[in-house]
């Protein structure tokens, strides 16, 4: 029999790994093509268990798994060689970490023998991600030896125990020659998966009676990852108003439908003070928002990593939100439908019907009007995927409740890269799924369009085309003679070569609505061409016409 090579002994401890890390619950990887990692590689491939993605970018991979993560709730699994290819990885890392995404990266590694030597596409991979992962651990050259299944399945299970609540990072190193033989390899028995502790945390959330009892109180759902449903019982229990931004997945019939119209008029805003604000969830994403929450008398932020970037809040509960809102409701008696709520309600009535006859108006496509237009064109079933910068902040100006639509979005650190690779990885899960973009957003990915757009499950991509960054015209750095060329950075590309590129379709035009009715066969984009000019004209005159209809109706 032939002695087992260290390809060998590397892919059979592997195969322990990875098949426990199936038995876990990981059902996908994204495997970027290296030497290195050829054990790992070939234990994921030949599983039979697993959907595999090869990817050729690193940074496109990463956040391909991000996004099937996020729709999953599932951790993605991550597989990349040595060197310069794991740092690649950062940008997602960073992404899941600050939004509690289950992510498990596996890198390949050179032998610690080797480091420090200035061996070829070897760099110091121990702790690459810093404090953006929730564990780190390197688990030396595999060895056979009577203890070694036990050893890499323990690994695995550890690895997914600590992976719920963000990315982990297992570095591997492996020796040459790194393909195996098929001689067989002894590892010793692994021993029966232990039982999981199946034990309910419990969360103090005592502190907070008091607050419960204002009468001016607000409830806030920024972007909520799951179990976002007992924030609104909380909100209907305590009869408070609710706002629910589209990423908390509360943007439902019942709720505040034009909550950001009406704080964008600053006379009802302060006229509407709160007493105590519950945010649940992330910071708000408009400006508006946050500046309600920052003038409360009293406020308290919830999550599993509490937001409160003005350090304003005098109670912080650091727990799942749906947890956290269960235990409030048992520390009061429901509350009823006093004055309170009803002065919100008939303000939200006005300001959402002068919103929409604003919109109604408009003669030349808008970004407000495409952002409200697509989230209520969606067929139920559907997952809107929307990007940072403007348009996740239009869509949380503009959508109206209903029902049968989950919005994605990556805003733990609110970044615009790697954002289609993130629609691919949320279309690989299965469900429908469109995306909503601005220009750069889509430039800013566009290798991940170019390799993955043509593979993968068909999306369509909703481009609102300003030829550069709009955001920047609404912000102090418009006034500057420099906006264009260092903020806004125009451009001229053609996106539709970038889609004959990519393979796949693309149609220009003002209204999105009828080409979202038709059920894709492949992936495509629909480019409506804004004037950047014009939108911020008209972003003011809608301002203008909300503070007038409120000021109206008294």
């Amino acid at each position: 029999m032939a002695e087992p090579t260290a390809g060998d002994v590397a892919f059979a401890c592997m195969r322990e790994l990875v098949d426990e890390l199936h038995q876990g619950g990981v059902d996908a990887v994204c495997i970027s093509p290296g030497s290195r990692s050829t054990p790992l590689v070939l234990a994921f491939a030949r599983h039979g268990g697993f959907d595999v993605r090869v990817i050729l970018d690193e940074r496109s991979a990463a956040f391909f798994a991000l996004g099937r993560a996020r729709a999953t709730g599932k951790p993605a699994a991550l597989v990349c060689t040595s060197g310069t290819a794991t740092a690649n990885y950062l940008p997602a890392i960073v992404e899941a970490s600050m939004s509690n995404v289950p992510m498990i990266v596996l890198t390949a590694d050179r032998p610690p023998s080797l480091r420090g030597t200035g061996a070829n596409q070897t760099i110091d991979q121990h702790q690459l991600y810093g404090g953006y992962v929730r564990m780190f651990m390197e688990t030396g050259v595999p060895r056979a030896h009577v203890h070694a299944a036990k050893m890499w399945r323990t690994l695995a299970r550890r690895a997914m125990e600590t992976a719920q609540s963000g990315p982990i990072h297992v570095n591997l190193p492996f020796d040459e020659p790194l393909t195996p033989t098929g001689a067989e390899v002894d590892l010793g028995q692994a021993d029966p998966k232990p039982k999981q502790n199946l034990t309910t945390p419990t969360h103090n959330v005592e502190p907070l009676r008091d607050l419960l009892l204002a009468e001016r109180g607000v409830v806030i759902a920024g972007q909520i990852e799951s179990d976002a449903e007992p924030v609104a019982d909380l909100a209907a229990h305590l009869g408070w108003p609710l706002f629910a931004e589209p990423l908390s997945g509360l943007r439902r019939p019942g709720v505040l439908s034009a909550g950001q119209a009406l704080l964008m008029d600053e006379r009802f805003a302060e006229q509407h003070a709160a007493d105590v604000v519950l945010q649940f969830g992330r910071t708000p994403t408009s400006r508006p928002t946050q500046r309600f929450v920052g003038a409360a008398a009293r406020l308290a932020v919830i999550g599993e990593q509490p937001a409160d970037p003005a350090k304003g809040a005098v109670h912080a509960v650091s727990a799942p939100e749906g947890a956290a809102a269960r235990a409030l409701i048992k520390l009061v008696s429901e509350g009823g439908e006093g004055t309170w709520l009803k002065e919100w309600a008939d303000a939200d009535a006005v300001a959402r019907k002068a919103l929409d006859a604003f919109l109604d108006a408009e003669k030349q496509p808008l970004e407000l009007r495409i952002a409200r237009d697509v989230a209520a064109a969606l067929p139920a079933g559907t997952t809107l995927v929307v990007a940072s910068s403007t348009p996740v902040r239009d869509l949380d100006l503009a959508m109206a409740p209903r029902d049968g639509l989950r919005v994605i979005a990556n805003r733990g650190a609110s970044g615009i890269d790697g954002f289609v690779s993130t629609v691919l990885g949320v279309a690989s899960s299965g469900v429908p799924t469109v995306a909503l973009a601005g220009d750069l957003s889509l430039l800013h990915d566009a290798s991940g369009l170019v390799w993955g757009a043509r593979r993968g499950e068909p999306v369509t991509f909703v481009v609102l085309n300003n030829a550069g960054g709009g955001i920047f015209d609404l912000l102090p750095s418009a006034a500057l003679p420099e906006n264009d060329a260092l903020f806004a950075t125009a451009h001229e590309i053609d996106l539709r070569a970038l889609a004959a590129a990519a393979g796949i379709g693309h149609e220009t035009g003002p209204d999105p609505t009828a080409f979202l009715a038709e059920e894709p066969k492949a992936s495509r984009i629909f480019e409506v061409p804004i004037d950047r000019t014009r939108a911020v004209k008209r972003r003011k005159a809608l301002k203008k016409a909300i503070a007038a209809a409120l000021r109206a109706a008294g």
